[in-house]
């Protein structure tokens, strides 16, 4: 399973990166929003640090608009993906798009029809929400899961990416459903790394170490 980083945090992304741990980025307007930097010069940071997939989204309503704005995206970076959002409109640009070569990332999908709807339009990715599915008592790995059956059921070459992460439980479900990608928050990859155990390890092997040097 690919690890994608769901911010625009650049320092965290090199971080990340460091670690080898990145396979692509993925943003969005309240994420741009909050760093308060400006789109452009974040996206092209993000693309220079990684290679990988990232997902930068169009804030047009009409499906012109949205071509317009992905048309632009795409100009700054070889590995920009354009991220639509799950509606009528957003399905007329992703087949548009689809069609001239453009990758999409079809955002806010919380149901199989809406994933399968994303799929048959050219969606590059899909993106599922888990834990906005959660909220509303439903559990998401069901979401997940269905897309896996359909995709592998009929060939389609669409992935998958597990959104909306907030554990590692999640983390660890969606490898086990044999979810593509999962894009997860920078504050998570610190937790997903330690253990009491792991350290309590290390401070005996130190202290050992230290009584044999002696």
């Amino acid at each position: 399973m690919k690890f994608f980083v769901d911010s625009a945090d650049v320092k965290s992304i090199q971080a990340i990166s460091e670690m080898g741990l990145v396979d692509g980025v993925t943003t969005n307007p309240s994420i741009i929003a909050k760093e308060g930097k400006d789109f452009e010069e974040t996206i092209k940071k993000i693309c220079e640090i990684t290679d990988g997939p990232v997902s930068a989204e169009v804030v047009g309503t009409k499906s012109e608009e949205m071509i317009e704005e992905a048309k632009k995206l795409a100009e700054w970076s070889s590995n920009v993906v354009v991220k639509i959002p799950m509606t009528k409109e957003g399905l007329k640009a992703v087949s548009v798009l689809s069609k001239i070569g453009i990758k999409t990332n079809v955002t806010l999908i919380f149901n199989i029809t809406q994933a399968l709807s994303a799929i048959k339009a050219g969606a590059t990715f899909i993106s599922p929400f888990i834990g906005r599915l959660e909220d509303i008592g439903t559990n998401g790995f069901d979401l997940i899961e269905a897309c896996r059956i359909m995709i592998d059921m009929y060939g389609y070459e669409t992935e998958i990416i597990g959104a909306s992460v907030r554990s590692m439980k999640h983390v660890e479900e969606l490898a086990l459903i044999g979810c593509d990608i999962a894009t997860i928050p920078p504050s998570l990859f610190d937790s997903m790394l330690k253990h009491p155990l792991t350290d309590k390890g290390i401070e005996q092997f130190e202290k050992d170490w230290a009584q044999f040097t002696k």
